[in-house]
């Protein structure tokens, strides 16, 4: 049986009369390729903030990790990587620094810090990058140390939002690599994309559609039951009647 690391049940957020997230119950299992699909106000944004432990529910249950979303949210914290679309490195400081920094926040060792820096510059082959500013560096190389520190502590579960914004598709691909690189380690990989080519490459795909889910299954499974040839005339199908603009 598989092992479960993401539980939720009736998951909701509200703000004021405004519900953000409605209800929202899932599962997502350990090296498992998440997508958190949904269009601009559709909730997703909300929902993982909620689930690395950066806001409170409203109502319903969830576990990160092995923590209580309540009780835990410290050690929720500790226990996941996060990237966000501006990627979160510090470019007044180089490339090792960096790696340097997020190990320390991680709460890594020296010694642990020194072997995953040499082992990330070689990785990512930046050995003539590693004393330039990240501040300098190409969009796509940001890009790539960005994902390898949020996962440097090894952590159950890295979060990623909208990662892939704003880059080219072949740097687009090479970012999949890295993911499903990490997939292969254990590590779960729960990611929003706007990018309906990119939900292809997810093991399975929840649709958020004005707070509420309205699908999750396989990309193959959610085809067929749409008769649709691509995601794109899934997602349409789902979001066509959305009402809302923005989280």
């Amino acid at each position: 049986m598989q092992e479960i690391v993401i539980k939720t049940n009736k998951l909701t957020k509200k703000f004021g009369k405004f519900i953000a997230a409605n209800e929202i119950t899932f599962d997502v299992y350990a090296g498992e390729i998440f997508g958190f699909l949904g269009a601009n106000g559709a909730g997703k944004t909300t929902a993982m903030r909620m689930l690395c432990g950066l806001s409170t529910p409203t109502s319903g249950t969830a576990n990160i990790a092995g923590f209580n979303i309540y009780k835990e949210t410290e050690k929720i914290k500790k226990n996941i990587g996060y990237m966000s679309q501006k990627f979160s490195l510090y470019e007044d400081l180089t490339t090792l620094e960096n790696i340097k920094f997020f190990g320390g926040i991680y709460g890594l060792s020296n010694k642990q810090i020194k072997d995953k820096s040499d082992e990330l510059i070689e990785l990512l082959g930046l050995a003539k990058e590693a004393k330039k500013l990240v501040g300098t560096l190409p969009l796509g190389w940001k890009q790539k140390l960005a994902f390898s520190v949020a996962i440097i502590h090894e952590p159950k579960i890295v979060f990623l939002d909208e990662p892939t914004g704003g880059v080219d598709p072949v740097t687009r691909r090479q970012f999949w690599d890295l993911i499903y690189s990490a997939s292969d380690k254990g590590i779960t990989v729960f990611v929003t994309t706007h990018y309906m080519d990119e939900a292809e490459y997810c093991n399975r795909i929840s649709m958020m559609v004005d707070g509420e889910m309205k699908a999750l299954d396989t990309p193959t499974n959610l085809k067929q039951q749409y008769s649709a040839a691509s995601m794109d005339d899934v997602f349409f199908e789902l979001a066509r009647g959305a009402k809302r603009k923005a989280d």
